[in-house]
Order: structure tokens, then C-alpha cells, then sequence
């Protein structure tokens, strides 16, 4: 039996809103924090295809044999590949996966093997195409197929509702356990490429110590402050940025820096130098007196710091410098706890 779908397919995509919405026909599913992926099954053949199209099998050498041993000869399934470490999701395990050397990643494969979270089905035991199925009927067949799972503890089938306080509630009782929340149209086809699903993100906000600043390219005014909390040993660690400074505050905000310019700034982990985090923005920053605090809305955690840029939400000049910990960090949790945070 061979499959009727191609290859080069792409997953459908999510837009993010603000709010879930609020008419029947829509159904929820958690925002799981991993590698999107493609899961292709020809007989004894498994490919692993990310977001972008580029092959990952090599990379989750574990995962294709488990996909492999189910007793389904054909399939193409959508999910989230997540590795967890110490009960908390890690994406820095993840990327560290992305490695050149086939020893590494197969080493990586047994000390932390991956999981695959798994919410849609695109073809099925037939090996015929499901994608022009609306959602209702790929998740019937997508059903068919996790029956076969058992036994296979790597791979799991992502908990859905169709009850918006519910997903609601997810989001507001979940603290840290969960990144988000997605909506999909029950009666809609799937969309390969497209942002035809909707997500609200899961946002929490930290108060963090400023410990540097970064100066605008080619000017004289502030481009973004560095953020840093304190460890358990007394010890300001860089977690991030927020450049989310309107251009009529730089002059004064720019001033008020320059008055606290000076050591120590940042006495653990310092900011270093270029990296995706500076684009056109000089890579060299001033260090601070550890005496201003902001408060700032993050989306997601990779180790000790935010994954992106940060919104600046407040000044607190309440707050004491020593009071911003890294205790505030909220990483996700691992899949099996979020299950059962939502269940």
C-alpha cells in the first residue's frame, strides 16, 4: 500500500488573537511548546518532516523506530515533538538534537528520548488522503488510528474540547503548564501552509532588575533594556530584553540610564555578543547600578531566560531590586502534567 499524500506537504498554521472564539463549530486543543512535525508511514518506511519541510528523522532516531513498530502500515500524522527533562519541557534540548554528528544524536536519543504529541491525521490505514476531510472526520480516523498506540508510551494523542470555558480554564489555571491554546474549525478542510487555525498564548509577566542597556545603531538614544533576575546565590543573571520603548520616552529614559551607568551590571550570566537577539542593533551594552525594576509580559521560557523579546508593562519602583528572583520563571511543565492540569 502506498501513500496518496505528498511529501512536501506543509502543516497548517495557527494566527494569533486575543481572545478564543465564541460561536459553536470550534474545537480546543492545548499549545504545545515543541518541534512541529510530519509524521510520514510507507510500510516500513518513516519520515519525520518540520515546519519548514526539512527532514528530522536523523535527528529523532528513537521516534521513527517507535513510529515504525505500530501495527499500522500506513499514516501521516500532525504533531508536536517534545522532550522533557526533570518534568519540565525543554527546548534547548531540542535544538540541541539539531546536531551534525549521528553519534551526538544518538546518544541525545537515549538520555532524553523524545515524545510525540500527535492532533491530526492526514492520511489513514488506506493510505488515501484525509487532508480535503474537514477536522470532525480526521479526528475519527485519527481515534482509529491512537487505539494502536498502546504500548508505545512515546507517542500520545493531544486531549481536546469543544467547550470554550473549558479551554478558558486551561489557560487561567494552568500557570506555567501550558503554552497557549488552539482553535480549529470543526467542519474545515485542512490548510496546508495556511494560518487557518487561531491561538491565545498563554502570557505571564515577571519583574525583572534592569542590569545594562544596548544604544540604538547609529544614535544616541536607548534601543532596548537588559533584564536580569537574581539566583540562589546572590547573583544577577541576563534573561532577556524588552525594546518595547515608545520614541518619545528614549530622550529622558536615555538620560536616566546614563545616570546609573556603571558596574556591576550583571554579576552571573552577562549578555553576549551578537546573536538572534541583535539584528541591526550594536552589540556592545552599557552595564547598570542595580536599582531600576520593570515589570514584563514573556510567552515562553528556554532554560533560564525568555526565548523572545519581552513587553514592557510597568515601572515598579515599589519593588526592591533583591525581590526579582528567577523563582518567577514559569517553564512549561511536561506533557503528562499538562494533561492532567486540564483534565
Amino acid at each position: 500500500m502506498t501513500l496518496k499524500v505528498p511529501l512536501d506537504l506543509r502543516p497548517m498554521e495557527a494566527k494569533l488573537v486575543a481572545a478564543l472564539p465564541d460561536e459553536p463549530g470550534w474545537r480546543f486543543e492545548p499549545k504545545w511548546d515543541g518541534f512541529r512535525c510530519l509524521a510520514f508511514k510507507d510500510g516500513s518506511d518513516v519520515q519525520l518532516q518540520s515546519k519548514s519541510g526539512k527532514p528530522l528523522t536523523r535527528y529523532f532516531p528513537e521516534m521513527a523506530a517507535a513510529l515504525a513498530e505500530l501495527p499500522i502500515t500506513c499514516f501521516v500524522l500532525d504533531g508536536e515533538l517534545t522532550i522533557s527533562v526533570d518534568g519540565k519541557l525543554s527546548f534547548d534540548a531540542l535544538q540541541a538534537r539539531l546536531h551534525p554528528a549521528a553519534s551526538r544524536v544518538e546518544k541525545l536519543s537515549r538520555e532524553t528520548p523524545a515524545q510525540f504529541i500527535v492532533f491530526d491525521c492526514l492520511a489513514g490505514e488506506d493510505g488515501k488522503s484525509l487532508v480535503g476531510q474537514p477536522l470532525s472526520a480526521r479526528r475519527m480516523a485519527l481515534k482509529t488510528i491512537a487505539l494502536r498506540f498502546k504500548g508505545a508510551d512515546a507517542i500520545s494523542l493531544s486531549p481536546g474540547t469543544e467547550d470554550r470555558k473549558a479551554a478558558e480554564d486551561w489557560l487561567a489555571q494552568s500557570g506555567g503548564a501550558l503554552d497557549g491554546v488552539v482553535a480549529k474549525r470543526l467542519d474545515e478542510a485542512y490548510q496546508p501552509g495556511e494560518r487557518a487555525m487561531l491561538k491565545v498564548k498563554q502570557l505571564r509577566s515577571a519583574d525583572c532588575v534592569v542590569g545594562g542597556f544596548r544604544y540604538e545603531k547609529d544614535s544616541e538614544f536607548v534601543a532596548s533594556l537588559l533584564l536580569g533576575l537574581y539566583d540562589d546565590a546572590g547573583l544577577l543573571n541576563h534573561v532577556g530584553f524588552t525594546s518595547m520603548i515608545s520614541d518619545a520616552e528614549r530622550p529622558n529614559l536615555t538620560r536616566r540610564l546614563e545616570a546609573l551607568a556603571g558596574p556591576p551590571g550583571f554579576t552571573g550570566k552577562a549578555p553576549g555578543g551578537p546573536s538572534r537577539w541583535t539584528t541591526d542593533r550594536s552589540a556592545q551594552w552599557s552595564p547598570l547600578r542595580p536599582e531600576l525594576v520593570v515589570e514584563v509580559r514573556y510567552d515562553q521560557v528556554t532554560g533560564t531566560r525568555f526565548r523572545h523579546g519581552t513587553r514592557l508593562l510597568r515601572w515598579r519602583p515599589d519593588k526592591a531590586p533583591a525581590q526579582c528572583t528567577m523563582e518567577q520563571l514559569q517553564p512549561e511543565a511536561a506533557p503528562a502534567e499538562v494533561i492532567a492540569a486540564i483534565g
